[in-house]
């Protein structure tokens, strides 16, 4: 986030940048990027729209650092898995989904990421460690189907594809996936 700047009685307020991209996560969440017009996420930030241009050279540029600055795929190495026990240990996995993002970039995210590069890619970096951490999650719990990589693989691989879907569906629906019943099913499927 940016820096705050004094105000009077001792509070602070955000920065002009601040008060932008803030606009622009509530704007791009609410309507979409397409459907916002750079004057309105000045007139919501409450600066002129040149400043706007001056921070962001082009409307992109605006969506680009909303991605860079307040998405985070988490990549640690660590992963609690239940030896013996698949389902726990992938439910344990989507209880810690690897996303630090407000509600808000969770939407834009996911609507955002069909049309434009750098929101896909920040999706991509995060499927990729989900399958990671569930292919080793899987890997930990079953250690005698280590042998079996190709099936480990392709159920840590489903398991991120419902976990990713279950966040987009509910944003478009509002319907839930219990991932304990995913967990479940593709423990069930690997015997």
């Amino acid at each position: 986030m940016g820096s705050l700047r004094p105000r009077s009685g001792g509070a602070t307020e955000p920065d002009a940048r601040t008060r932008i991209l803030d606009a622009a996560e509530k704007l791009f969440a609410g309507g979409g990027y397409e459907a916002t017009p750079t004057a309105e996420i000045a007139r919501l930030a409450q600066v002129p729209k040149g400043l706007v241009f001056h921070y962001f050279p082009r409307k992109i540029d605006v969506l680009v650092a909303l991605i860079d600055e307040r998405t985070l795929v988490e990549e640690v190495p660590e992963v609690e898995a239940v030896p013996g026990d698949a389902a726990k240990s992938l439910s344990r996995l989507a209880r810690r989904l690897p996303l630090r993002a407000s509600p808000a970039m969770r939407r834009i995210l996911f609507r955002e990421a069909d049309t434009h590069g750098s929101v896909r890619d920040r999706l991509g970096r995060l499927n990729g460690e989900i399958v990671r951490r569930a292919r080793f999650a899987l890997e930990l719990a079953l250690p005698t189907r280590r042998g079996d990589a190709a099936r480990l693989e392709v159920a840590a691989v489903t398991f991120a594809a419902v976990l990713l879907h279950q966040e987009n569906l509910c944003q478009l629906t509002g319907h839930h996936i219990d991932p304990d019943a995913v967990a479940e099913l593709i423990a069930h499927a690997l015997g």
